[in-house]
C-alpha cells in the first residue's frame, strides 16, 4: 500500500492559565501528523508558535506541500531540504522516525544505537503572578529536583526572591522570555548569583544580543529564541554558555540532534525544552533530555487531559510514555 499522510489540528485545554513574558495561554493548539505505510502508523506533534511567525493554518499548509513527495517515500534527510525549520517538520519527521521503528520492529532509540529513554528530573514551571503567588506555587513543589521561574521586566527580583525563599533547595533556572534590557540584566547579576540560579534563559531579546559578546556573566546564559539549528552556533557560541534545544525549533528530532551533538562538541551546556503541548511531543524530546544537563519537559502536565499513555511526573521525575506511545 502506498504511503499517506493525514494532517490535523488538536486543542488541549490547560488547567490554569500558562503566563509568561510574551503572553498567556489556556489552550494548547498542536498539529498532530500521521503517516501510515503497510498497516504500520508513525505519529508526531507540533506546536506553532506565532513568535516565530507560525499559526495552525501556515504549519497545515506547510505540510500539505509536501504530501506527494511523503507519499513517493520522502525520507527524514529529504525532508530537511523539502520544510525549514519549525512546527510543521518537526510533526512529520517525528511521524517518520515511529513510522521507522514500527516497520523495522526496532525502537527509535535501537536506531539511534542509544540507551532506551529512562524517568529523568525534569523543571516544573512557576508562572508569572504577584511575588506572593508565586512564592505559594513554588511551596507546593519545593520537595522536586528543579523549578523554572518565568519572570517579565516588572519586578524581576521580587519574583525570583520570592520563589527561591519558598523553594531553597532545588535548582533553578530564570527565564525571562527577551523580557529585559542589557541595564536590567547588568543590575540582577549579583542577585542571580546569590539566590543560586543554576542557569538564566534568554534575557534579552534574539537579534539583540551582540553585546553579550563581551559580556561576563555570573550565571551560565541559555539560548533560547536565538538557537534553532546547528547552523546558528556560529554567531550563538560567542554569546551564550549554553543552548535550548526544542524539536519545533529545530524542525524535528533529526536536526534536534545534529544541533545537539554540535553544541555538544562546542563545549557548550545543553537543555532540552519543549513547547506547551501533548505527550506526543515529549517522547521524542526524551531523546535529546538524555544527552542534557537539564531538562524542561513539564509540557504534557498542563494539560487537563494529555494523550492516552503519556508521560507521568512523580515530584519532579518525568516518566517515559507507555510501551508502543511513540518510537
Amino acid at each position: 500500500m502506498p504511503r499517506t499522510l493525514d494532517a490535523r489540528h488538536d486543542r488541549f485545554a490547560l488547567k490554569s492559565p500558562f503566563r509568561i513574558a510574551r503572553g498567556v495561554k489556556t489552550e494548547a493548539d498542536v498539529i498532530t501528523v500521521t503517516i501510515t505505510e503497510d498497516g504500520a502508523a508513525g505519529r508526531g506533534e507540533g506546536v506553532p508558535y506565532s513568535r516565530y511567525g507560525e499559526s495552525v493554518a501556515s504549519a497545515l499548509a506547510e505540510i500539505e506541500t509536501i504530501r506527494s513527495a511523503i507519499a513517493d517515500g520522502a525520507d527524514r534527510q529529504t525532508l530537511l531540504a523539502l520544510l525549514p525549520p519549525g512546527a510543521a517538520r518537526n510533526a512529520v519527521d517525528c511521524a517518520l522516525w515511529d513510522l521507522e521503528a514500527q516497520r523495522t520492529g526496532r525502537s527509535v532509540a535501537d536506531l539511534l544505537d542509544a540507551p532506551q529513554p529512562l524517568a529523568i528530573p525534569t523543571a516544573l514551571t512557576v508562572v508569572i503572578d504577584t511575588p506572593e503567588a508565586m512564592a505559594r506555587a513554588a511551596a507546593a513543589i519545593a520537595h522536586v529536583p528543579l523549578i523554572k521561574v518565568k519572570v517579565d521586566a516588572h519586578d524581576p527580583a521580587a519574583q525570583i526572591r520570592a520563589v527561591r525563599t519558598a523553594a531553597p533547595g532545588p535548582a533553578l533556572i530564570v527565564d525571562p522570555n527577551e523580557s529585559w534590557d542589557r541595564a536590567l540584566m547588568e543590575s540582577l547579576q549579583p542577585l542571580l548569583a546569590e539566590l543560586r540560579v543554576a542557569l538564566l534563559e534568554q534575557p534579552v531579546p534574539a537579534g539583540e544580543d551582540a553585546w553579550l559578546e563581551d559580556f561576563a556573566p555570573r550565571v551560565p546564559i541559555c539560548a533560547d529564541e536565538a538557537i534553532h539549528v546547528a547552523a546558528d552556533l556560529d554567531v550563538v557560541a560567542r554569546r551564550y554558555q549554553a543552548v535550548n534545544v526544542k524539536l519545533d525549533k529545530a524542525g524535528g528530532l533529526t536536526a534536534a540532534l545534529d544541533l545537539a551533538y554540535a553544541a555538544r562538541a562546542r563545549g557548550m551546556g545543553l537543555m532540552t525544552g519543549c513547547m506547551i503541548c501533548s505527550s506526543l511531543s515529549i517522547a521524542p524530546a526524551l531523546h535529546i533530555a538524555r544527552l542534557s544537563d537539564f531538562a524542561d519537559l513539564d509540557g504534557p502536565l498542563w494539560l487537563r487531559e494529555d494523550r492516552i499513555g503519556g508521560v507521568s511526573d512523580t515530584g519532579g521525575i518525568l516518566a517515559p510514555p507507555a510501551p508502543g506511545f511513540w518510537g
